[in-house]
């Protein structure tokens, strides 16, 4: 089960309403929404690797061949296939692993593995936790990164030989930025992940240069932690950065980008982890998002992924998730197996994600002396709004969709309630989509 992280505080400070009176027309970031004649690769999370019944397997990459997907993400964790020892592989992980990788080969699909979680032998988690740590089981202490990152490195070099023809990428550990520390505990984050990616990187490609290996997999979009990384000395053992957005997922992308190419790093980005959870109205937050319904889920879906499609520097985009779990509701599938709208949704944006997504709507009324907007936009990204007069940009202010994707503002009295222009757009969209009434 992966994180979900709260909604970051860069990101927050991205998004907060801002209000003025401006005379100036509004420039676009260049960082912004490029066209691009690359094909985005689009995939799903499925279960995690371990000693499960193998028909598990053959039904959920059946599943995601019915999705149309061309990537299958899913967990290895470290410390189920090598409980014991060093070399020491499970054999009954073993053939669940084998299983998954060869049904999904043989329907053109390949995996993305993503690699955490050290077995007690290897982990550098405190005396008192290894005391606890016990074989094939989750604790802490499977947390903490290995004290010998070589053993890591001889983890994900047997994968790459035993798999290399079938795998798409290997994604070095997980959420290392998380600040729960659930996946990457202790201290000193950012030197000894780039210690773990600089070992790995060379084991991989010295089996299989072909296999793309993943840094990263962050959950923070201010940058913070990725700077670090780069301060550590990362660049040059990777060939793609992983992110895990789900809170204006966007908005984040952008922000990671632009970081990258800050530090001269224009190695594409994989949104291998993003996603809502259809939970409304039985909750309003589940992993610390916001719950949606099972509409908005799967129009949340499609319009993500026509937009991610349009940006030359995103290659690859996976949701999570397949199924529903007990705990969570951010599958496609419910846990008995049944299609939600998102199914349909993914199924449709995975076989051809070009598109135009939702256009925004705008209704202006009056609300004695002043003018109320409201209407909906497409998630992902902050919104704009603009008030004209005479032609001249009077009023300016950025906002937040709700979690049903609508909104509803409320004008400067100055502003009057005729003869204004008011027109309403996605930031990541632009001025191009937008949708524009007179009050």
């Amino acid at each position: 089960m992966r994180s979900r992280l709260a909604i970051l505080a860069a990101t927050i400070a991205l998004v907060l309403m801002l209000t003025s009176l401006v005379p100036a027309s509004r420039a676009h970031d260049s960082a912004g929404v490029h066209s691009s004649s690359n094909a985005l690769l689009g995939g799903v999370n499925v279960l995690d690797v371990g000693p499960l019944p193998l028909h598990e397997a053959d039904e959920a990459i059946a599943q995601a061949h019915e999705l149309h997907a061309s990537l299958v993400r899913t967990e290895v964790p470290w410390s189920v296939l090598e409980p014991d020892a060093p070399g020491q592989v499970s054999a009954a992980s073993l053939a669940f692993m084998d299983r998954l990788v060869d049904q999904a080969g043989a329907d053109g699909m390949r995996l993305i593995f993503e690699v955490s979680s050290s077995p007690c032998w290897a982990s550098a988690a405190p005396p008192a936790l290894l005391k606890a740590c016990q074989p094939g089981q989750t604790t802490r202490a499977n947390g903490w990164p290995p004290t010998n990152p070589q053993d890591y490195a001889a983890f994900v070099g047997y994968l790459a030989e035993r798999y290399g023809n079938h795998l798409a990428a290997i994604e070095v550990w997980n959420e290392p930025d998380y600040i729960t520390e659930q996946y990457f505990a202790g201290p000193h984050k950012a030197s000894r992940y780039a210690a773990l990616l600089r070992s790995a990187y060379p084991a991989i490609k010295r089996v299989d240069p072909r296999v793309t290996v993943l840094a990263g997999s962050l959950v923070g979009s201010n940058g913070r932690f990725l700077r670090a990384l780069y301060a550590a000395g990362i660049k040059g053992h990777y060939d793609a950065l992983a992110v895990h957005f789900y809170t204006l997922t966007l908005t984040s992308v952008r922000a990671i980008r632009e970081v990258q190419l800050a530090h001269g790093d224009h190695k594409p980005l994989w949104l291998d982890e993003f996603g809502w959870s259809s939970c409304w109205p039985r909750y309003r937050i589940q992993e610390e998002q916001s719950c949606v319904t099972p509409g908005i889920q799967a129009t949340n879906i499609t319009n993500v992924f026509r937009e991610l499609a349009q940006s030359p520097y995103v290659a690859a985009a996976v949701i999570y998730e397949l199924q529903d779990t007990p705990e969570e509701d951010f599958g496609v599938l419910t846990v008995d197996g049944r299609h939600k709208p998102a199914f349909s949704a993914l199924r449709a944006v995975l076989a051809s994600p070009r598109g135009t997504p939702s256009a925004p709507t705008l209704t202006l009324r009056r609300h004695g002396s002043r003018l109320v907007a409201s209407g909906s936009g497409p998630v992902g990204d902050y919104m704009d709004l603009e008030a004209f007069r005479a032609n001249a940009l009077r009023y300016r202010t950025s906002f937040i969709l709700s979690r049903f994707n609508s909104y509803s503002i409320t004008l400067p009295s100055r502003l009057g309630t005729s003869g204004a222009t008011v027109r309403v757009f996605q930031y990541w969209e632009g001025p191009g989509l937008a949708a524009q009434l007179s009050g």
